[in-house]
């Protein structure tokens, strides 16, 4: 039996338009019909990520600004979320402490901690962390101590 092309191209039309249509059971609602993962409210992030990684700065310098992205169960950056993002040192060698701003709320789905600086030369990574979602590491990164011309 000859099973023509168009024939397959409506069948899977005919799915697709009947799990987003019916959705349940179906395993087709977080393609067309889900919400994306969160409305900041009632559910918290699928996923974080770190958007802008830290970079190298100076003892006591600001560094660039670090920006944790939300992402929602289909990947997009879930602008809804609005939960606080915390971020902290996830690897402290030499027992520096995190200054700034280290807990944002994001806008549009991503969180800019502006002001962030550490006060001992080493290597670190920063941990980004929120309420119904896993922790998620940076780069490494290294403070260096400032020398004079």
């Amino acid at each position: 039996m000859r099973i023509s092309h168009a024939n397959v191209i409506g069948a899977m039309l005919l799915l697709v338009a009947g799990g987003c249509m019916g959705g349940t059971g179906s395993g087709l609602v977080g393609i067309c019909c889900g919400n994306g993962g969160g409305n900041g409210g009632n559910n918290g992030p699928t996923a974080l990520e770190f958007f802008g990684q830290p970079n190298t700065a100076n003892v006591g310098q600001i560094m660039t600004a670090v920006e944790v992205a939300v992402r929602d169960s289909l990947g997009s950056i879930d602008s809804d979320f609005t939960g606080a993002i915390t971020v902290s040192l996830a690897s402290n060698p030499t027992g520096a402490t995190l200054s700034g701003t280290t807990v944002v709320r994001p806008v549009t789905g991503i969180a800019s901690f502006s002001n962030l600086a550490i006060g001992k030369a080493g290597t670190y990574t920063l941990r980004a962390s929120a309420s119904g979602a896993a922790s998620v590491t940076s780069s490494a990164f290294t403070i260096t101590t400032a020398t004079e011309p």
